[in-house]
């Protein structure tokens, strides 16, 4: 039997998190490691097209409201 603890998974909020600070470039060196440790690589990185996605989106709403507000 093995005694070793196995790390718990990460809850979608710890990975939603790292992604958010990941795209700002302020992830701390002690999540980062755990993420390697304890995260999947296809969970972040679904999360990671679906925020780049959602950014893109955002930014392309902004510049159509500017635009309608100028009346172009």
């Amino acid at each position: 039997m093995n005694d070793e603890k196995q790390p718990k998974p990460l809850t979608f909020r710890q990975m939603l998190q790292s992604v958010l600070a990941g795209a700002l470039g302020v992830q701390s060196g002690k999540n980062r490691e755990r993420d390697f440790s304890q995260g999947k690589p296809s969970h972040f990185i679904v999360l990671g097209v679906g925020f780049t996605a959602a950014f893109v989106l955002v930014i392309l709403g902004v510049v159509k409201l500017v635009l309608y507000l100028a009346g172009l």
